[in-house]
């Protein structure tokens, strides 16, 4: 009998269920993949925001990914909040010994509340040690900016933006424009590593059940990368995925509440 496909997730905590580890193991079981996950920081939050942050301790998430690698067979791997350099550090490190399959950085960096995901003095550790193993990363317009130090305010600055991720060493790089607020649709970049660029484009929905977004359509693209499929395929479905569950929303909550994890089980059902 084969092997159940296997991906991991290296990412903090979401006590509400929609964003974070929780989203990314939620989405990597709607894709037929066994999900795996090491946690790197105990956030306490709800859908109104991010309450406090609690460390995890370096040794206990080096005993997690050791644990991992024990045991299990990893095709493919996301890294979401990393929260510190000595954690990106870590994991930078560690991830450079073993053969996990390609790489998904979501570069979670500041959440809808405003509070930080990333300290500062990380960023240049997710730069200059975490994104030269990446395969593919999936920063929104405010994240891109960060890691450029540019502004970006149209299509044009996607692209000159993209290109200088991919100078860090990045092989393929999503921008995702839903941070452009005119507009019906939203479009994201997808700058592979030939330096082919698509736009991939969706009717912008107009909800606040958008917490989770990130995490689910990097986790997306990390499960059907772990299947084997290739990166243009991946990213597609990914973002069929996270237009449905954006779509159909679900309804908790007194904030921002989260995306659909099953909403991309009807869509496919009404492909067939």
């Amino acid at each position: 009998m084969n092997e159940t496909i296997q991906a991991l997730t290296i990412a903090g905590f979401d006590s509400g269920g929609g964003a974070g580890m929780q989203a990314d193991l939620k989405t990597f079981q709607e894709r037929f993949v066994f999900g795996t996950s090491v946690l790197t920081a105990l956030p306490i939050q709800n859908t109104q925001g991010v309450k406090k942050v609690y460390d995890i301790s370096l040794e206990a998430i080096q005993d997690q990914l050791d644990v991992i690698n024990e045991d299990f067979k990893i095709s493919a791997v996301k890294t979401g909040m990393l929260f510190t350099a000595e954690i990106t550090q870590l994991v930078s490190t560690f991830l450079k010994t073993v053969d996990f399959g390609p790489l998904v950085v979501d570069p979670v960096m500041i959440a809808k509340s405003g509070h930080a995901l990333l300290k500062d003095s990380a960023v240049k550790a997710l730069i200059e040690e975490l994104l030269p193993q990446a395969f593919v990363i999936t920063p929104n317009i405010p994240e891109a900016e960060e890691i450029t130090k540019m502004t970006i305010t149209t299509k044009e600055d996607m692209v000159i933006a993209a290109k200088k991720i991919q100078l860090l060493g990045v092989k393929n790089v999503i921008v995702k424009g839903g941070h452009h607020l005119e507009g019906t649709e939203s479009s994201d970049l997808l700058l592979l590593e030939d330096g082919q660029q698509e736009w991939l484009s969706a009717t912008r929905i107009e909800t606040k059940n958008t917490h989770g977004t990130g995490c689910t359509f990097s986790a997306c693209i990390a499960a059907e990368l772990a299947k084997g499929n290739d990166v243009r395929a991946a990213v597609h479905t990914a973002k069929g995925f996270i237009q449905a569950a954006i779509a159909d929303g679900i309804q908790v909550g007194c904030g921002n509440g989260p995306t659909n994890h099953w909403a991309f089980r009807k869509v496919e059902r009404n492909e067939n």
